[in-house]
């Protein structure tokens, strides 16, 4: 028997209930009309932090709320600029200049998005720019306001520079994917020059790199988001990459931040050549892999100063000559972003590469010409912050001398290394994020003058020889005037 026939003498009672049901699901809506009941917002003003013309802004949001127990109509929604706005946005979903007849229920909500594409101003000046979006329910008018700051920008994208190249300070560089610098040129960049990189973007130079910053006007590489929330974030850009047929390389008062690698400069062994740099006067931070990852390299480095890398701040790989005088490499990577698992200094006489396989091919035998640290700081929120390795145990070539570090005497007995004199070992050198050291630093006084006579001033450009002796690392402490 079928169980889902109905008698005819019962179908109207079900087309009864059937039809409650309907009505009990959907209630009547009641809208309120009255020209006090107005709307709310989550925000009074949209602000984008300057950005750079032609270029698209992140998307921000804001919620338009209906505060009241009944249904509120929108009569209109718009962009005050219309379709000629540099803003764009999109209200629950749809995107558009107006919309018309949007309803919320009581105590219900919204989503409005917007974002914006400046155009160019042909200015050095950063410009402001302002729109608003329009609310008109039951006959008042409400409005958020849209503000922007934009500059215009020199756009590189896929470049290659085959000619001696200058860089001046007229407005902002921004790389888009490389910059490529041939093995016969030259790029030169001025004091005070602002190069922006964009995702994974790198500055790739096979000719020559020649960073002329200066104290009151640095070169600054960072990343291409300028919003306040990005200042500290690490890996938003690729490298700056000097590669074996890259030589002569000058990096001087450079501020290098939130990167994945600050500066790779390597040669394969094969090759037989040994690019080269020298760096001074240079802050490389936040990095989220290394700070400086150098592979059969020459590098000569004074007054720099290396912060939180997820990686090495500086990882030196089979072999190469180095020099690091009043260097400070200070690595207290946060935990939250990853675990680190590389020291802040790392020497190795071997590497690992992939082949085209996937397999894991070891080089080993690499030769340091010279190691040398001296006046330098190197510490970090690890326990063992000096790694020196050799694959077949061989004794390396280095010399660490006047240096506080922080090393794990079962892991390595620095004490009855030769290679290590007037070590302050395991003692925190009390840094701020300015690699400034405190009052009661131990890095005070702790240097060799013999080491600084070549380098009277610091990274900041105080004196280091005009009391007992120089202090150890980039930043000498100065004290207040009531303490000198």
């Amino acid at each position: 028997m079928d169980r889902t026939w109905v008698p005819r003498r019962l179908l109207p009672i079900v087309l009864v209930l059937t039809g409650l049901l309907f009505f009990a699901c959907h209630p009547e809506r009641n809208y309120i009309e009255d020209s006090d009941a107005t709307l709310t917002f989550t925000l009074d003003t949209v602000y984008f932090d300057t950005v750079f013309t032609t270029l698209s802004t992140v998307t921000k949001s804001f919620r338009v709320k209906n505060p009241h127990n009944q249904f509120v109509r929108i009569g209109e929604i718009s962009l005050a600029g219309g379709s000629s706005s540099v803003f764009r946005i999109n209200v629950d979903g749809s995107p558009g200049v107006e919309f018309s007849n949007l309803e919320i229920a009581p105590r219900d909500s919204m989503y409005v998005f917007v974002e914006a594409t400046l155009d160019p101003n042909y200015s050095n000046e950063i410009l402001r720019i302002q729109d608003s979006i329009l609310f008109f329910t039951n006959g008042n008018l409400q409005d958020i306001d849209l503000v922007a700051w934009g500059q215009d920008v020199h756009m590189i994208s896929d470049s290659i520079i085959d000619s001696d190249v200058t860089w001046s300070n007229d407005k902002p560089y921004l790389i888009l994917n490389y910059a490529y610098v041939d093995t016969t040129a030259s790029l030169t960049i001025e004091p005070g020059v602002r190069i922006h990189l964009h995702r994974d973007a790198l500055l790739f130079v096979e000719g020559s790199l020649q960073v002329q910053g200066t104290l009151d006007e640095p070169v600054r590489f960072m990343g291409d988001r300028l919003e306040e929330f990005y200042d500290e974030i690490p890996g938003q850009w690729g490298l700056i990459y000097l590669s074996e047929n890259s030589s002569g390389n000058r990096i001087d008062y450079a501020e290098i931040v939130n990167g994945t690698i600050g500066i790779l400069i390597s040669a394969p062994p094969e090759s037989g050549r040994q690019p080269d740099l020298e760096i001074s006067n240079t802050v490389i931070n936040r990095m989220s892999s290394n700070g400086i990852y150098a592979l059969n390299a020459a590098i000569t480095a004074t007054n720099v100063a290396i912060g939180d890398c997820g990686g090495s701040c500086t990882g030196l790989y089979f072999g190469g000559a180095y020099e690091f005088i009043h260097c400070t490499m200070a690595n207290n990577w946060p935990s939250y972003f990853s675990n680190r698992q590389l020291p802040a200094l790392l020497l190795t006489d071997y590497f690992g590469n992939y082949d085209e396989d996937g397999n894991l091919i070891i080089y080993t035998g690499g030769v340091f010409e010279k190691a040398d640290f001296r006046n330098s700081v190197i510490y970090g929120n690890s326990r063992m912050e000096l790694v020196i390795d050799s694959y077949e145990d061989q004794q390396l070539v280095y010399r660490f001398d006047h240096c506080l570090t922080r090393i794990d005497e079962d892991s390595l007995d620095y004490r009855s290394d030769p290679l290590f004199t007037s070590i302050i070992n395991d003692e925190s050198p009390m840094l701020d994020s300015l690699f400034s050291p405190d009052s009661l630093s131990p890095v005070i006084d702790a240097g060799l003058a013999d080491h600084a006579i070549l380098l009277p001033l610091d990274l900041y450009g105080n004196s280091r020889l005009e009391d007992l002796a120089p202090d150890l690392g980039a930043v000498e402490w100065v004290g207040s005037e009531s303490e000198n």
